[in-house]
């Protein structure tokens, strides 16, 4: 399985990525180690506010990349709703993703 997350960062921003350990990532993100995101070593991970689980990293892939063109207005409130058909229904298979935390 891969999974494709949203994670809060301090400073209220979205940081979405794709991992098959979810749990390993975020500790990954919070030390700010070489392992961590760039993005997420100078905003500082919070917390897991949406994962999606799929089959592959090609999908996980392109429902990160398609997330990541979204507005932050928009992230939000997938955040909320967890609709991903509202923003994202003529660019991925909605059937091939199923969420696994609000």
């Amino acid at each position: 399985m891969f999974y494709t997350y949203m994670l809060r960062c301090e400073d209220n921003s979205i940081y979405t990525g794709i991992t098959v350990d979810i749990e390993r990532r975020l500790k990954e993100h919070k030390e700010k180690g070489k392992k961590s995101a760039r993005y997420t070593a100078v905003h500082s991970a919070k917390k897991m506010e949406a994962i999606w689980e799929s089959q592959n990293k090609s999908l996980a892939s392109k429902l990160e990349f398609n997330i990541k063109k979204l507005k932050k207005r928009q992230k939000e409130d997938l955040i909320l709703t967890k609709n991903l058909e509202r923003y994202l229904k003529n660019e991925i298979e909605l059937d091939k993703y199923k969420y696994v935390k609000n």
